[in-house]
């Protein structure tokens, strides 16, 4: 690594965990949402990426749903809440037991207001639980049906039908989102090449309705022509 990316990847640990601790010190969900995106804004500008919305005005103004999102990079998360700034839609992302041990991670997913999803637990009554209080609170869902990050040359991996379960428990319309662009090949240029005006591409799809029988992974695909 040369010393542009080390001080790239020096300066992103330094502004996850600050805000890490700045979420552990916010008093309220409200202020949480507000560290969140501004987090997202700054790290963004800092790797020179800008986030463009195709379908913009598919984005409902308001509602609770449980979003779903193909993962490609560490960067999804954020690219999903710069896209949602217009609207009123707030949500806890489900987050893997890994993250909330994470050296990089471990701080921020801890205190931005996720829900844990511990795979190794006997059961998943707990988690369920979760989700039941966080939509009790008037919030949505946000999570990652491929269960991890898809690394492969396929445009999305094999989606898990537990998101689907978590729609049905809650009743919550499915909103469907799309990163087109390499999420993780931008970020390789962004800290490589230190590029300027690099963009991703974030799709919004038509809301699935949470009764829809149709495999989630199907009816995903058939949103954004997916082959």
């Amino acid at each position: 690594m040369n010393f542009k990316q080390i001080s790239i990847a020096i300066y992103a640990t330094y502004l996850t965990n600050k805000y890490g601790f700045k979420l552990k010190k916010a008093r309220n969900e409200e202020e949480k949402i507000k560290l969140r995106y501004e987090y997202a804004t700054i790290l963004l500008s800092k790797l020179n990426i800008t986030i463009d919305v195709i379908n913009k005005e598919k984005i409902p103004k308001d509602g609770q749903y449980l979003l779903v999102s193909n993962h490609r990079s560490i960067l999804d998360p954020l690219i999903v809440e710069v896209a949602l700034q217009d609207s009123n839609i707030t949500g806890s992302w489900v987050a893997k037991k890994e993250l909330y041990n994470s050296f990089f991670f471990g701080a921020f997913t801890r205190n931005a207001g996720s829900i844990l999803l511990d795979r190794e637990a006997s059961n998943m009554s707990k988690f369920f639980k979760d989700t039941k209080e966080v939509v009790k609170q008037g919030k949505s869902i946000y999570i990652f049906p491929e269960g991890t990050r898809n690394k492969t040359d396929n445009v999305i991996g094999e989606f898990k039908e537990g998101s689907r379960i978590i729609a049905l428990k809650n009743r919550l319309p499915l909103l469907p989102v799309f990163i087109k662009s390499n999420a993780h090949d931008v970020l390789k240029e962004a800290i490589i090449n230190r590029t300027e005006n690099l963009s991703i591409q974030i799709e919004i799809g038509d809301i699935i309705e949470y009764k829809d029988k149709t495999p989630l992974e199907e009816n995903y695909k058939n949103r954004f022509n997916i082959k």
